[in-house]
């Protein structure tokens, strides 16, 4: 049977220092993706060796690319071009990574095999109709469980013709899924979608060679332009850095330098909205690296208040809201979060895992349908709390932990590795000898 391994974490009087955070898990996945379909070699610096980007790498070698592994953080691949995957002998195993079986059923449609995707159980939970339809409406074969809404799925490709879809959510694995169908297809390709999403699909498709364009309501491809291999540069994830953001603004006596983050203006929300709420954080030494935005952060403890987030903020902050959500358990006053349902279908139901974890903790929270309402500055007790599986559930408990009361323990603390592996040590490097 199955250990699961716990965590407990200690209040703390004060962090210093200065910090690099892993390498962004978004830029990570898609820069495997694209390089294994560009022509020639690419070379990717600060790859994130979470589980998740495992998986997409697996999933393409399992797809005859050649994937050359130098360092803990470096890569060479040698990209077999968009007509030259190979059809797969075996299942692809996508793990808990929505990103790879969302962005590889776009990429999977268009090519003339057959394949099928799965993942753990919490991935095969998660709906997949929302990449299922629009490749549908291109002509994609594609079968899941649950009506065609679930994984696995099994893909019959090729036979596409260019769309125009328009997204109901604002969803950039849709839009990425949809986009990169169309690129392998002759015609344009165009994805509408009623908020602006993240746009390192975009991004890092244009810094390959694709004929892709952006616009205020979304993106347009080109078909049948060869990537060309490239020297990618993956920036530290913002969504890594947002733990340690909060943990400097909520723990007294903090100043604290993450070095290298991605400020991408489509998920710098977590940022705005701290700032908001009186967080003091400074953006120094800003530059571009590989088509990304970058700066060096300074955050110093700060007095926080509750604001109302909801609209365009909720895409540009969408897997921040569990730490978000700390952050306001410590914020004078009420901070309310509206528009955000998307947080129901994550690795878990992020809305009903924060109220019980933070209510556990002697929080004044209580769950919105498409949000959450808390009434902050009660100092949280300790306790124990689950983590449900979800790696930003555990580590924004962990957080909570810093400036609780007493110690909180947080069970089911693997997940971490999906996307912050080496977290707890992080944690415990800048905790040692500043308990209180």
């Amino acid at each position: 049977m199955h250990k699961v391994e716990t965590r407990t974490v200690v209040p703390i009087k004060g962090l210093r220092g200065e910090f690099v955070v892993p390498g962004d898990k978004s830029i990570s996945h898609r820069a495997i993706m694209f390089a294994s379909l560009a022509e020639g070699k690419s070379r990717i610096h600060g790859l994130l060796r979470g589980e998740d980007c495992l998986s997409t790498l697996k999933a393409f070698q399992s797809l005859g690319v050649e994937i050359i592994e130098k360092a803990d953080d470096e890569l060479i691949i040698q990209g077999r071009g968009l007509a030259g995957l190979q059809e797969p002998s075996d299942v692809i195993d996508c793990g808990n990574s929505g990103t790879t079986m969302r962005l590889m059923s776009g990429i999977l449609a268009a090519q003339p095999f057959f394949s099928i995707l799965t993942g753990d159980q919490y991935l095969r939970k998660r709906p997949m109709g929302r990449v299922i339809n629009p490749l549908t409406a291109m002509g994609a074969k594609i079968l899941g469980r649950d009506g065609n809404s679930k994984a696995p799925l099994a893909i019959d490709g090729g036979g596409l013709t260019p769309a125009e879809y328009h997204s109901p959510i604002a969803s950039a694995q849709v839009k990425s899924a949809v986009l990169l169908a169309g690129m392998q297809i002759d015609g344009a390709t165009t994805v509408y979608e009623p908020h602006l999403s993240r746009d390192h699909s975009e991004r890092m498709l244009r810094f390959f060679g694709a004929d892709l364009e952006s616009f205020s309501g979304g993106a347009r491809v080109n078909g049948r332009v060869q990537l060309t291999g490239r020297e990618v540069e993956v920036p530290g994830d913002i969504s890594s850095a947002a733990f340690f953001l909060v943990a400097g603004l909520i723990v007294p006596n903090s100043e604290i330098l993450l070095k290298n983050v991605g400020i991408n203006p489509t998920r710098s929300g977590i940022i705005d909205i701290l700032q908001q709420m009186g967080g003091s954080i400074e953006l120094t030494n800003q530059r571009e690296l590989s088509g990304e935005p970058i700066a060096d952060l300074l955050v110093k403890s700060s007095q926080l208040h509750g604001i109302e987030i909801g609209g365009e903020l909720i895409p540009r902050a969408i897997d921040e809201f569990p730490v978000i959500s700390v952050a306001a358990a410590f914020a004078e006053g009420v901070t309310t979060i509206r528009d955000a349902k998307e947080l129901r279908v994550k690795e878990t139901d992020r809305i009903a895992a924060m109220c019980e974890c933070l209510g556990a903790l002697g929080a004044d929270i209580e769950p919105l349908e498409d949000g959450m309402r808390i009434v902050g500055g009660i100092r949280l007790s300790g306790g124990q709390v689950n983590s449900f599986g979800d790696h930003r559930i555990a580590m924004s408990m962990a957080i909570a932990g810093l400036g609780s009361a007493s110690e909180v323990e947080i069970l089911d603390v693997d997940c971490t590795e999906t996307s912050f592996p080496g977290f707890w040590e992080l944690l415990t490097q800048i905790s040692r000898g500043n308990t209180s």
